[in-house]
């Protein structure tokens, strides 16, 4: 119960706010570690007190993370049920990438491979990196919020499919359009091509448009008119009756 439920008790809510807490430190973390200036001292390879910080910082978090993971795994009757569960798997997706990279950052050592080792492992390490965005996930486990919010989302998950299904019929119908009165019809250069057309289909029918490419020409206009007017009958739909 203090492992799953907050409101169990003094316990259960001392535990949930101090994972939350990590999360939310790891989240800044995150932040402070793409700053430029970090960033440039990463790439050159030189250990500086700021990256120094960061690391222990990331560690700690980790290990907490590891210990809260170990916790619900001992007290688990079923393991298979319980690295099947949704948030499980978020979980070890998260920490995992911080043990390969400890791996991969040993092996590529200089004098462990050479170049391009390092090469394939500085690569391995940024897109390893890019996964400690599933931390905030954690936050799931801790809201009674959230979790109703992903409940909806999977009571949904038919008609949310369905409305991504029509829209994407909408777009390879209307971004060839736009692309052949723009490109052919009204000799613009903004639609090169059939992709950067539907670039402007995605952000017109979705939102209201950034501006950076506006169809000039009349058959363009009349295109463009047409797939606002298929989206808002499409996002109508999707509504409440």
């Amino acid at each position: 119960d203090v492992l799953d439920d907050p409101r169990s008790g003094p316990a259960g809510k001392l535990f949930a706010c101090v994972s939350v807490a990590f999360v939310a430190v790891t989240a800044v973390g995150l932040c402070l570690s793409t700053m430029p200036d970090i960033r440039a001292e990463e790439e050159r390879g030189s250990c500086s007190p700021k990256c120094r910080n960061l690391f222990v910082l990331e560690t700690v978090c980790v290990a907490w993370f590891s210990f809260e993971f170990l916790l619900r795994s001992l007290q688990a009757e079923s393991k298979c049920a319980f690295l099947r569960t949704p948030l499980n798997i978020i979980d070890i997706l998260a920490i995992l990438p911080f043990y390969v990279s400890l791996l991969v950052g040993l092996a590529a050592r200089p004098g462990a491979g050479g170049n391009k080792l390092l090469e394939r492992a500085g690569l391995v390490l940024r897109l390893l990196r890019a996964l400690r965005v599933l931390y905030v996930m954690r936050l799931a486990r801790h809201s009674l919020g959230l979790r109703s919010l992903g409940l909806t989302v999977r009571r949904c998950a038919r008609g949310v499919g369905l409305l991504l299904l029509f829209l994407c019929v909408a777009m390879a119908l209307f971004a060839p359009l736009v692309h052949l009165a723009e490109r052919e019809l009204g000799a613009r250069r903004d639609f090169s091509s059939v992709p950067a057309s539907y670039w402007w289909a995605v952000i017109s029918m979705t939102t209201v448009g950034y501006g950076d490419m506006v169809p000039r020409s009349l058959p363009g206009q009349v295109v463009a008119l047409s797939s606002i007017e298929a989206a808002a009958g499409l996002w109508a739909s999707a509504g409440p009756p």
